[in-house]
């Protein structure tokens, strides 16, 4: 998304979470953050994920349509629930793709840690001979 997209989302967020009565606190616990943490996404400290956009759209009820505020243009070129429909695929689809990017890496990380964990062990083994030598 474009960086001034971006802020109007984060705007319509904090907006909406203000009208349906919800405090930076409310959202952070349901998201399992820190106050701090969920205000800095909303002062655009932090950057809004996908993932953290789809929980904030469920904690809010609000349709992600709504949260990107998208929906006058899209939807007067076509019928309402099938363009809601239409974006929610896509976006659901860039989610998708998305996690299953991050699970991969997530893996390769781990892999990488075990593999230096073991060179670690081997190492403290040397380095334990040679002190008894």
């Amino acid at each position: 998304m474009e960086e001034n997209k971006v802020d109007n989302v984060i705007k319509k967020i904090a907006a909406t979470r203000m009208k349906k009565g919800f405090s930076y606190e409310n959202i952070a616990h349901e998201l399992s953050i820190s106050p701090a943490a969920y205000r800095k996404i909303e002062i655009g400290e932090t950057k809004l994920t996908v993932e953290r956009l789809f929980q904030i759209s469920e904690i809010l009820k609000a349709p992600l349509p709504d949260l990107l505020d998208i929906g006058n243009d899209l939807f007067q070129q076509t019928n309402n629930e099938n363009a809601t429909g239409c974006y929610q695929q896509k976006i659901e689809n860039f989610y998708q793709e998305s996690k299953e990017i991050s699970q991969n890496l997530i893996e390769s990380l781990k892999d990488e840690i075990s593999h230096h964990k073991s060179e670690i062990e081997f190492l403290r083994g040397l380095v334990k001979n040679a002190n008894f030598e």
